[in-house]
């Protein structure tokens, strides 16, 4: 099984390799395959609970 950690290190990666007016649309993009991918995965459900997750998290920043 894959930690978190690794997770975290394969993105530090890809967002190093990359210049930085590009890793904006990297990560969305990242953010929309995980999401499909969660769908095949777990289901509609639990695709929705994450990014509903992940919007509450962008709302609580508070635009900073």
């Amino acid at each position: 099984m894959t930690k978190p950690e690794d997770a975290a290190a394969v993105v530090a990666g890809a967002l190093a390799r990359r210049e930085a007016p590009e890793r904006g649309q990297f990560l969305r993009e990242l953010m929309a395959h995980a999401a499909a991918g969660l769908v095949v995965i777990e289901g509609d459900r639990a695709a929705g609970e994450a990014v509903y997750r992940l919007a509450d998290a962008v709302v609580a920043r508070g635009g900073r």
